[in-house]
């Protein structure tokens, strides 16, 4: 990676959509729009709860608002409330739009990259047509991503999901998508200097954002990424030939993946849990165990759940559930994921933060241009934004 990239400008790679100067400014539009709606209407709603809702709910039941329920209905009848979640809608809907034009105009071009990149690499690609996809991800568009995630075809599902990403992220996990994996592998690194996994296994990676860095960290390590949408497996495995890694993706069902029992000494997912569904999580967990060999460490790297926040977080953040197409969102939040890990095996499992790596880096300001570090330095992370508080929330177990 150039130490000097801006951390706000993506990487390039040789499949990653090309945007000619009119789609980028569009698409900067849009990435400044969501930043606007992060930094200049989320702080207000803190203070118009305080000062007009949360008032006028009491007043209403003859009661104090009690959880995230009653602030939502408290809330939602607010102009200022409407005003920040209808713009977050648009911003977030835009993002997509913007990108489209760009792959549609040159898709056949990325398509035979793609294919170029991928028959040249080592690692294995395996995708099925008939792939039996589960409904909590084909029922709608998760984060308002036309077509959703596994919407057939070739490789642009994952051209649009890469490049979306970014956006949505805002720049905010560094110039290659990845800091959550990377962020996850530092602190596996940090906090358990002795474990060397040999044999890697990234859940839900879509197009490996995540599961690269785990080849960096551990580069004798066999790393594999699973997903139920094959065309974000094209994607990935063109992606990470194209960055010079060898990483196998393969097309499989986190709750059944098909690997023989002790196949792993690690495994992983990122964000993978709320994109599930309430019968999807206990199986999943069970099949982390399934996997692991015996010392193996299993972690899951999301939002903390509702019980580490207060009832107004829990608001924020619920609204991913309301306005962006995020059904398990807030429902996997209530889940006690710490007894759900030892109901299937996992002894003392508990949550712990694993801090963004792009905060890290920022530390250390002459690893990037000094806009992005003073950018970084000065940012507060707060409910609602991307990655509050800095660092993303895991749960580990370890197979006794």
């Amino acid at each position: 990676m150039n130490a000097m990239l801006n951390t706000f400008q993506q990487g390039d790679h040789d499949v990653l959509p090309k945007a000619d100067h009119d789609e980028r400014a569009r698409q900067e539009f849009t990435k400044s729009l969501k930043g606007f709606v992060q930094s200049g209407l989320l702080p207000g709603l803190g203070p118009v709860y305080a000062a007009r809702a949360a008032k006028r709910f009491e007043r209403e039941a003859g009661r104090a608002p009690a959880d995230r329920h009653d602030i939502r209905k408290a809330m939602v009848a607010d102009p200022y409330f409407q005003t920040y979640a209808a713009t977050n809608r648009i911003a977030q809907e835009r993002i997509w739009d913007t990108v489209i034009d760009t792959i549609e105009r040159q898709l056949p071009e990325i398509e035979a990259r793609a294919a170029a990149l991928s028959a040249a690499s080592r690692a294995p690609l395996e995708v099925h047509d008939d792939f039996p996809t589960p409904r909590y991800v084909t029922a709608i568009d998760i984060h308002c991503m036309p077509g959703g995630y596994a919407e057939p075809g070739g490789v642009a599902a994952g051209a649009l999901y890469d490049r979306g990403v970014y956006l949505y992220a805002m720049g905010y996990m560094g110039p290659t998508n990845d800091d959550m994996g990377r962020s996850v592998a530092n602190y596996i690194r940090r906090t358990m200097p002795d474990f060397k996994p040999t044999n890697i296994l990234d859940m839900g990676c879509t197009v490996g954002h995540s599961t690269l860095p785990f080849k960096e960290a551990f580069p004798d390590a066999h790393v594999t990424g699973i997903d139920v949408a094959g065309p974000q497996l094209r994607y990935a495995h063109a992606r990470a030939a194209g960055l010079g890694l060898e990483v196998g993706f393969l097309q499989r069902n986190a709750e059944a993946t098909g690997f023989p029992d002790a196949s792993f000494d690690l495994i992983v997912s990122h964000i993978l849990l709320h994109e599930t569904s309430g019968k999807a999580m206990p199986a999943i967990m069970r099949e982390c165990h399934r996997l692991l060999k015996p010392g193996g460490v299993m972690i899951h790297a999301d939002l903390p759940p509702f019980n580490l926040m207060d009832p107004f977080t829990q608001f924020i953040l619920d609204n991913e559930t309301w306005y962006n197409n995020e059904p398990f969102w807030g429902a996997m939040r209530e889940v006690d994921q710490i007894a759900l890990a030892q109901s299937v095996g996992f002894a003392e499992p508990r949550f712990d933060t694993a801090p963004m790596a792009i905060m890290e880096f920022a530390a250390a300001a002459e690893s990037y241009s000094s806009d992005a570090a003073e950018a970084l330095a000065e940012r507060e992370f707060t409910a609602g934004e991307y990655a509050p508080g800095g660092g993303w929330e895991v749960l580990i177990g370890v197979k006794s």
